[in-house]
């Protein structure tokens, strides 16, 4: 098992890793009645997408001793509304490196191979920049 998850009541979610014993709490967004304190289940998706993207080149990185610590990702979901499910996601990546160009292509090819954005319906349109410094 990875995970469990218990209904809180009023549009609330505790999910609970089961290895690390770590918990996220979900909350509908506000778009959708809810009071949006929390991630939505959609915002935790997005936010995987970019999460799983730089692990992807982390690893890779590592293996090619070069370093990227520091490096951020901004997540933006857009939500259609019929039927109700994330439409595009948008990441833009301000890599803190000093990789040459030929490691920055192997990088970004890299975080395009993450399981969650090989996942993610073709449907879903995705807009991922990489902003190297």
């Amino acid at each position: 098992m990875t995970s469990k998850i218990t209904y809180l009541g009023d549009l609330r979610t505790s999910s609970v890793h089961i290895q690390s014993g770590e918990k996220v709490i979900s909350d509908a967004p506000v778009d959708n009645n809810g009071k949006g304190e929390a991630f939505s289940p959609t915002d935790i998706v997005a936010n995987a997408l970019g999460s799983c993207m730089l692990t992807i080149m982390g690893i890779k990185a590592r293996d090619m001793q070069v370093a990227i610590e520091g490096s951020t990702a901004e997540v933006t979901k857009v939500m259609q509304s019929s039927p109700r499910m994330i439409a595009e996601i948008n990441i833009v990546f301000t890599m803190k490196s000093d990789a040459d160009k030929k490691s920055r292509e192997i990088l970004e090819r890299a975080a395009l191979t993450c399981p969650v954005h090989l996942s993610l319906h073709p449907d879903v349109k995705r807009d991922i920049v990489f902003n190297w410094q």
